[in-house]
């Protein structure tokens, strides 16, 4: 027995390449690389006719393991709808997924088409006009598809309870109190959301914060589905308006464009749209408990800007959220 105990392994693109050669039927040699180590490990797998695919190997997170079953079923039902996303590969036997054991335990990995086009800018309202009539098309598609076991609902306790959880346990790791301000900004946004009546229930991407995707001419095509399941509406919006202010961003532009894009296709209840702003600390919350859950991982230092975003948060709250329907 080894004296010291992994918790996350890097794997080589040599090893992924021949899961991926044993498991799928593309033509070889495979040529394959790392592309990104990070939430997830994402590699880029060249076919001998020069056909490209991107192999993700989905981490162990916090929140249990990759719901790769309903991610890939639900990205099925995505192109047989027609909305552009990139597609699931079946393997040799007609799964859209594999298991690979890693010196941690098992890891899922699903194969994709790789997607043509650039990188959605952020700053581009055309590209956010885009990705909104892209979301809508997910969303209109959704209404017709219900997942059979997901692992994970996108409520409340998911996206906001758990990870505040993770949150105030960094804190105390830190020294630094036992992150009660967020406990009551958390409990104040709860309330906020639970009060408010009537807001839609759908099949989410759940982190559609624009750069998922890829810009091919014109169209926004979805990717990394893997955060996504059955959960509220106005959280699918936030996300895009998180990003568009979290993190010192100010791009109140590309969030009008992203709704007129998404109101193109279908209507945004006045209940959702008042209820996405309160999503968004909702959505910091769900960054910043993953991250936190990363401590042990990455390090207590990489993650300590999660102990001083009461600014941001209560910024927000202020500026944003008073005097709101909510």
């Amino acid at each position: 027995m080894s004296d010291l105990e992994p918790l996350y392994t890097t794997t080589s693109a040599e090893s992924i390449g021949r899961l991926v050669a044993t498991h799928y039927a593309l033509p070889e040699p495979l040529a394959c690389r790392m592309m990104n180590r990070g939430f997830n490990d994402v590699y880029l797998v060249t076919a001998a006719t020069g056909e490209r695919y991107v192999f993700r190997l989905s981490h162990h997170r916090a929140r249990g393991p990759a719901d790769v079953r309903t991610e890939t079923d639900f990205l099925a039902h995505l192109v047989r709808c027609g909305v552009p996303v990139a597609a699931a590969v079946p393997t040799r036997d007609g799964s859209l997924f594999v298991r690979g054991q890693a010196a941690e335990g098992a890891r899922e990995g699903v194969l994709f088409h790789a997607l043509d086009g650039r990188t959605p800018d952020p700053a581009c309202p055309i590209d956010a006009r885009a990705t909104g009539v892209t979301l809508a098309r997910l969303h209109d598609a959704a209404s017709t598809y219900r997942a059979e076991s997901p692992l994970y609902r996108l409520d409340l306790d998911h996206l906001l309870r758990r990870p505040l959880q993770r949150v105030q346990d960094l804190c105390r790791l830190l020294g630094v109190g036992d992150g009660a301000i967020y406990q009551e900004i958390a409990a104040r946004t709860a309330a906020r959301i639970e009060a408010s009546d009537g807001l839609t229930w759908t099949h989410c991407h759940g982190d559609c914060h624009g750069r998922n995707g890829r810009i091919d001419d014109g169209c926004a095509v979805f990717f990394d589905f893997d955060d996504g399941g059955p959960g509220y509406l106005a959280y699918d919006l936030a996300v895009f308006l998180w990003a568009m202010h979290a993190f010192g961003r100010r791009l109140p532009q590309t969030w009008r464009a992203f709704v007129e894009g998404y109101r193109s296709i279908r209507p945004i209840s006045a209940a959702d749209f008042e209820a996405a702003h309160a999503f968004v600390i909702v959505r910091h919350f769900w960054v910043m408990g993953e991250h936190a859950s990363r401590a042990r991982e990455w390090g207590s230092e990489p993650v300590r800007w999660i102990t001083r975003e009461r600014e941001y948060l209560e910024s927000w709250e202020a500026e944003r959220l008073s005097g709101r329907l909510l």
